[in-house]
C-alpha cells in the first residue's frame, strides 16, 4: 500500500499511518463532544477529558504490546526507548483498557456522570477505529493470513521493510474487515442512542459488539501478537490457543453482557417503583 505519504529529503517522512491516527482522534473527539453536548455535558470539559484519555490509551497500548511480545523486548530493553517503539501503534485493547481505567478518575475529577459520558464516547471510539484501521492497512501492519480468495491483497516491498508483512502471497485484508465493521458499529450505536432506555447502554453495547467483531477477525490475522493456551487443551494433537486480544474479547463479552443485564434490570426495577408511587 502506501506506508509513507510524503518524504522530505532522507531524514523526515510523514507516515500515512500517523496521518490516519490523527484523523481518527480528531473525528472521534468531535463526534464525542457533539453527542455529549446533546446530553447536557460541557463540550470544553469533554475536550480536556479526551486529551487525557488519549495519553492514557497510548500508555496502555504500548504496555500491553510489551507484555504480549516480552520475549522480543527482553532481549533488547533499549528498544523500549527508541523512536520506532514510540511510533508503533501498540495493542488496541491495551489502549482501551488504559483509557477506561483513567476515565474513572478523570470523570470523578471533572464531576461527570460516568455512564452518560461513556455513552457519548462510544460512537466516537468506533469512528476512530474506522480511520485507525485504514492507517494500519496503509502501513501494512496487523496483516491477515494467506488466501486465494478474491479479497486477498498484496502489500508493497516498502511495507515489508517497515513492518515485516509477507509479500509472497495474497493476504486477508483484516485491517479493512475491522475498519468496515467498526464503521457499521458506529452507525448502529448512533441509532441505538435514539432508543436507549438507560445510561450505560451504548458503551456496554460497544464493548459487547466490538469484542465479538475482534474475536472473529483474529482468526484471520497472522501477525505476531501473543497467544494463550486454553488450559492445555488439545485439538487433533495441537494445543488450542487464542490470541491475547481474543482472550480479552471474551472477558469483555462476559463482563459487558452481565453489566447490560444488571443495569437493565435495575432500571426496570426503579421504573416499577416509580410507577407504583405515582399510582398511590
Amino acid at each position: 500500500m502506501f506506508p509513507e505519504l510524503i518524504q522530505f529529503g532522507s531524514n523526515f517522512t510523514i507516515n500515512t499511518y500517523g496521518v490516519f491516527i490523527a484523523i481518527a482522534f480528531l473525528a472521534g473527539v468531535l463526534l464525542t463532544a457533539k453527542l455529549a453536548e446533546k446530553d447536557g455535558l460541557d463540550r470544553g470539559t469533554i475536550y480536556d477529558l479526551c486529551l487525557y484519555m488519549l495519553i492514557a490509551s497510548l500508555v496502555g497500548s504500548r504496555l500491553l504490546l510489551v507484555i504480549t511480545e516480552w520475549e522480543q523486548y527482553r532481549l533488547n530493553l533499549k528498544s523500549l526507548f527508541s523512536i520506532e517503539f514510540l511510533r508503533s501503534g501498540g495493542v488496541f485493547y491495551g489502549g482501551l483498557i488504559g483509557a477506561s481505567v483513567a476515565s474513572i478518575f478523570l470523570m470523578r475529577h471533572y464531576k461527570l456522570p460516568w455512564w452518560k459520558t461513556a455513552d457519548a464516547c462510544a460512537p466516537g471510539i468506533a469512528l476512530g477505529q474506522f480511520f485507525g484501521r485504514l492507517g494500519c492497512f496503509a502501513a501494512g501492519c496487523c496483516w491477515g493470513k494467506c488466501t486465494t480468495s478474491w479479497v486477498g491483497v498484496h502489500f508493497s516491498a516498502r511495507a515489508h521493510e517497515l513492518t515485516g508483512v509477507p509479500i509472497d502471497c495474497a493476504l486477508h485484508p483484516t485491517q479493512l474487515y475491522e475498519s468496515i465493521s467498526t464503521l457499521a458499529l458506529c452507525l448502529g450505536l448512533l441509532l441505538l442512542r435514539k432508543r436507549r432506555s438507560f445510561d450505560g447502554q451504548i458503551i456496554l453495547a460497544y464493548f459487547f459488539c466490538y469484542a465479538a467483531i475482534r474475536f472473529t477477525i483474529e482468526f484471520f490475522r497472522d501477525d505476531p501478537r501473543g497467544a494463550v493456551s486454553l488450559f492445555g487443551a488439545q485439538s487433533q494433537g495441537m494445543p488450542v490457543e487464542l490470541s491475547t486480544s481474543q482472550l480479552i474479547a471474551l472477558l469483555f463479552v462476559v463482563l459487558s453482557g452481565l453489566s447490560l443485564w444488571f443495569l437493565r434490570h435495575r432500571t426496570s426495577a426503579k421504573s416499577e417503583v416509580a410507577s407504583s408511587e405515582i399510582a398511590k
